[in-house]
């Protein structure tokens, strides 16, 4: 996959992550695609901080982040052709890679994160707010599908261990 690909899909997933947290996206234009992580990340880590100190806020948060994820996968499945559950896994490993999250899937519905990018810059609090996208992600990929984590690397643990199952 092309850096041009990389770069214009992060800056899809920027947009409907600023658009969830009603803020204005930083200006991007001139950023190459590590540059603009970096600023995804930081940009995520502030939205999520200011967000949590009210509860109604997150909860708001929370809806428009899976809502605008879910569109985010649902476009990604209907543009890739994407039918099978082994597919769906594929794709959103592919996803995730792009971003610097290497997530493997086990048969029994199980996943493991050995490394995550965001993880050097999230609390546990922030990670738990922020993974309403992977929720939308996977559920608009999937057509239906329940994505949950059971324990993070922000917690400690030296990788994500969760659940990602069809509904």
């Amino acid at each position: 996959i092309t850096m041009d690909i990389k770069r214009k899909k992060l800056l899809e997933l920027f947009k409907l992550t600023a658009d969830a947290f009603k803020s204005e996206m930083p200006d991007c234009k001139k950023l190459d695609y590590d540059a603009c992580l970096k600023a995804y990340a930081l940009f995520t880590v502030a939205q999520a901080e200011n967000c949590l100190k009210d509860k109604q806020q997150t909860e708001s948060a929370k809806q428009l982040l899976y809502q605008n994820a879910y569109r985010f996968g649902s476009k990604l499945r209907k543009s890739l052709f994407v039918s099978t559950w082994g597919q769906t896994k594929m794709v959103f490993s592919l996803a995730y890679r792009l971003i610097g999250i290497h997530i493997s899937f086990e048969k029994n519905g199980q996943f493991v994160v050995r490394r995550c990018y965001f993880s050097q810059f999230y609390s546990t609090e922030v990670c738990e707010l922020i993974s309403s996208l992977d929720e939308g992600v996977a559920d608009g990929l999937a057509d239906g599908a329940n994505f949950s984590f059971t324990q993070r690397i922000t917690q400690g643990y030296d990788c994500c261990t969760g659940c990602f199952k069809r509904r």
